[in-house]
């Protein structure tokens, strides 16, 4: 009868589990579509406006202002609602892990409001971070609901975080990953079957969402993949080649060194912004503000996440439009180089800041400018251009994994975001990622985001160690 009324209450156990994780999903598919949508609004207008201060430059100074109140005011709300700080991943970790309990409700309000303003505002600003966190917090919010106990609510905080890491990209398999591999950091049948059902049920929600929206705006597309710009049809036959594996270890390693620096730029920013002691700590905001005037002044493409970014590097969307990609005349490289280091130097402010926005994409477009610039560097060298996209997803798969150390995670979503399922090209994309994790290792590199959860944990570290 033990044994008997034992494998009753495991059952119980298991549907009381997948019955929360549908509705954390369908509150995931609501909350963070409705946010991305607006998000993609916001960078088109941002993107405008500054094309408009850049033709009426008398007017800098109207946009100069507007940031500096704007800084001020999300450095001053971020005292009172800490956890909203940053890119919204350590914190989600935090949670899943069971360090600490988010506050759900309250959060949620503040990270969709302050990283929705920080688009508006021209700001190198991904969304897909705080996706990520306002899902966390939909799991911790079901979980309260229910009186969930602590086993169950890591496990509906971590698939809830890869829901909302699916509804931005709209990517499924991705987000289960990323719910195991960096929100719980293992894999158990309870966290397997939240991400599964929290996942799915987000994405049909999206569906429905999304085409609602397409309704009153056309360019709101329900099923598309995040990135479409990339052709790699015509390149299965090099995927097995040995060309293809060097290639591939090239890029990692030129990769891994940018990463490294990229990374401890990150705790340096920190650093140097963290003795900003003006407006009660509010002031630190202001250089990462003030480096998106400057930015946004040099190229559209340095604003917002970076998904216009990827998809002008992308053959398909037109590499050469990237010539004109700056708001003056430059070849090509130069562009290239000049978004890089916009890109780099934005990011690693904003990181080291806490600016509340995403920093995924951000990283992702980063990795994306180092690789065309190889693609660049390669075809000058006598290298086919066929070959540039595949240059760019291995720059984006190993910047990515050098940073943030979840391998699996970038294999999984360089074939997710392009929409494309060409696994013979696998290989050279896992040697790519093998390569970066390794030089990662070799360089005293740690997960970003764990050196980034430290103070949420231990508030009284201003700086975790960098190795």
């Amino acid at each position: 009868m033990t044994a008997r009324k034992g494998k009753t209450k495991r059952i119980k156990d298991l549907l009381m589990t997948a019955l929360l994780s549908l509705l954390s999903g369908v509150a995931v598919g609501v909350v963070v579509t409705v946010y991305n949508v607006l998000v993609g609004m916001g960078e088109s207008l941002s993107v405008d406006a500054y094309a408009a201060f850049y033709a009426m430059p008398y007017l800098i100074p109207l946009l100069v202002f507007a940031l500096l109140a704007a800084a001020l005011c999300i450095g001053t709300a971020l005292r009172f609602m800490p956890l909203a700080r940053g890119s919204g991943i350590p914190q989600t970790e935090g949670s899943a892990r069971g360090l600490f309990r988010l506050r759900p409700f309250s959060l949620i309000c503040t990270s969709f409001a302050m990283s929705l303003a920080a688009v508006f505002l021209g700001l190198n600003a991904g969304a897909e971070g705080p996706s990520v966190l306002m899902g966390a917090c939909a799991g911790e919010g079901v979980a309260k609901i229910s009186k969930s106990d602590e086993s169950r609510r890591r496990a509906l905080v971590a698939a809830s975080a890869g829901a909302g890491f699916a509804t931005a990209f709209n990517a499924p398999v991705s987000g289960m990953v990323f719910a195991a591999e960096e929100a719980s950091r293992k894999i158990s049948p309870a966290v397997v079957l939240s991400a599964l059902l929290s996942v799915l049920s987000a994405l049909s929600v999206r569906v429905g969402v999304r085409t609602l929206f397409s309704l009153a705006y056309p360019s709101v597309q329900p099923f598309e993949p995040s990135l479409t710009a990339f052709d790699l049809t015509t390149l299965s036959s090099f995927g097995q080649t040995a060309v293809a594996m060097g290639l591939a270890a090239i890029v990692a390693v030129i990769a891994a060194c940018v990463g490294a620096g990229f990374y401890h730029s990150i705790f340096a920013a920190r650093g140097l912004l963290g003795r900003i002691r003006a407006f009660k700590g509010a002031g630190v905001m202001i250089v990462p503000f003030l480096l998106a005037c400057v930015f946004g002044m040099l190229s559209p493409y340095a604003m917002g996440g970076g998904h216009s970014l990827m998809q002008a590097v992308g053959t398909a969307g037109g590499t050469v439009a990237m010539s004109a990609a700056l708001r003056f005349s430059s070849p090509l490289a130069v562009a290239l180089a000049v978004i890089l280091v916009a890109k780099f130097v934005s990011t690693a402010c904003n990181m080291g800041a806490g600016v509340p926005c995403g920093a995924f994409v951000p990283m992702l477009s980063t990795g994306a400018c180092i690789g065309a610039l190889i693609s660049v560097a390669a075809t000058a060298a006598g290298l086919p251009a066929v070959y540039s996209d595949i240059i760019v997803w291995l720059g984006i798969a190993a910047f990515f994994t050098s940073v943030v150390k979840a391998p699996v995670t970038a294999t999984v979503m360089v074939f997710e975001l392009t929409g494309s399922y060409d696994f013979t090209l696998l290989l050279p994309v896992v040697t790519a990622v093998a390569v970066a994790y390794v030089m990662s290792a070799l360089l005293r590199m740690r997960p970003v985001y764990d050196c980034l959860l430290v103070p949420f944990v231990l508030p009284e570290v201003t700086m975790p160690r960098a190795a």
